[in-house]
């Protein structure tokens, strides 16, 4: 059969489709890696076969000029569960998602992508939760559609959490921006907004079990398998660390659209160096050419992948990424995550303290101090570690990129 998968067009929402898309490769099938135009090197990068459409959407411009949009309100998907928010702010949130976020990135694509689709007609339509662009896609050429999660299902959740408060204001105050904008955008192509369109007929989705929003969703679990670009085993990564080995990492995405880091390398690096352990500054070039002074126990590389590195770490300090956060889940390393509010970032970090596996600090809070508090508390309580090998062990148990396979032929077949 023919997969088209659609992602926005960012590093980080590329990479999580890549395995799945091995698979279905492997697996005989015809795959597509529809993307904007600056994405190109990226998807043929991984081997997979790219499908350049429409314009870039210039995005990155607007973040780096106001980096602390991350920590607006519009921004924080991880409290709108029912109870955590009422009709104006949800309301107000959609407003101004479907303005400054998902049309910005959605609209520079859709024609051209639904245009793709109905003529190559695949029987299969692979998205990102927020590439809406890919559910026009899928219901322009009536392919089965289903969504495939980078994130918690915060959006599902925040959905029908919508839906239900909508129902509880007077007709004439009833509004909806997320369906009036895929309304426009899918008119074209004789595509009109409902909820399966908006969610897909299933959703796969990586997360454990335990640590995923409620939801009455359609949904298949598939086990996370990472995807972090270019990889090489280096020597120095075969050899079992002496001494407890902890990662630090700020990851890429984050840093490259919003043009820096808001938490300190170099402070963090300064904070663990008294300590027992060795640490690993996983670092982009940039970030290791401001280092002026280099710890002792600490090494920094800015050529490692993180799926060859965490499998020796006893934890993790990052940023709150889902590279990061998803890599080391099925590593079972313990996570103290230092993050802003931005998508289901809080949500992360407080499922994980919940399970015990991990610490979540808002990067306003963050001092060298505290960092080294918890990085001690979480390197001297075994419960971390047990707890994250729990969710390691959870996550094994899902089916695989290659098991789903089979799963996506019969929903395709029965169609």
């Amino acid at each position: 059969m023919r997969v088209l998968f659609a992602a926005l067009s960012e590093r980080s929402h590329l990479y999580p489709m890549v395995p799945l898309a091995w698979a279905m490769t492997a697996a005989g099938h015809e795959v597509r890696m529809v993307n904007a135009p600056s994405l190109t090197g990226l998807v043929t990068g991984t081997g997979l076969v790219s499908a350049p459409v429409g314009r870039d959407h210039g995005l990155h411009q607007a973040m780096k000029l106001a980096p602390e949009t991350q920590d607006q309100d519009f921004a924080n998907w991880s409290r709108l569960g029912p109870g955590e928010v009422d009709w104006p702010a949800l309301r107000d949130r959609y407003e101004s998602s479907v303005r400054y976020g998902f049309s910005p990135y959605n609209d520079p694509v859709v024609d051209d992508m639904a245009v793709l689709a109905q003529s190559w007609q695949p029987d299969l339509v692979v998205r990102d939760p927020l590439c809406y662009a890919g559910a026009i896609a899928a219901r322009a050429c009536d392919a089965v559609h289903v969504r495939l999660l980078w994130c918690a299902d915060v959006y599902g959740r925040a959905r029908q959490t919508y839906l239900g408060l909508m129902g509880q204001v007077p007709p004439e105050e009833r509004v909806d921006p997320l369906a009036d904008w895929l309304d426009e955008r899918g008119a074209p192509f004789g595509v009109s907004c409902d909820e399966e369109l908006i969610h897909g007929q299933y959703t796969l989705d990586t997360t454990p079990p335990s640590l995923r929003p409620p939801t009455t969703l359609p949904s298949l679990s598939m086990r996370y398998v990472p995807y972090n670009g270019d990889a090489v085993w280096w020597q120095w990564l075969r050899e079992a660390p002496e001494r407890p080995r902890v990662c630090l990492t700020l990851g890429t995405s984050n840093t490259e659209a919003y043009g820096g880091d808001y938490v300190s390398v170099s402070d963090i690096l300064g904070a663990l160096a008294p300590l027992d352990i060795e640490v690993v500054a996983a670092l982009l070039p940039q970030q290791r050419e401001a280092l002026a002074d280099i710890p002792a126990n600490v090494r920094a590389v800015d050529d490692v992948a993180l799926h060859t590195l965490l499998p020796s770490c006893s934890a993790v300090i990052h940023h709150g990424g889902w590279g990061t956060y998803a890599t080391a889940l099925i590593n079972a390393v313990p996570q103290l995550t230092l993050c802003t509010s931005v998508a289901d970032l809080e949500w992360r970090g407080r499922s994980l303290e919940r399970a015990g596996a991990g610490i979540t600090v808002h990067h306003s809070e963050v001092t060298a101090d505290l960092v080294l508090r918890h990085t001690l508390q979480i390197l001297d309580d075994p419960g971390f570690a047990s707890a994250a090998q729990r969710l390691r062990d959870e996550s094994a148990a899902m089916p695989s990129p290659r098991d789903m396979v089979a799963t996506l032929e019969q929903l395709v077949a029965e169609r």
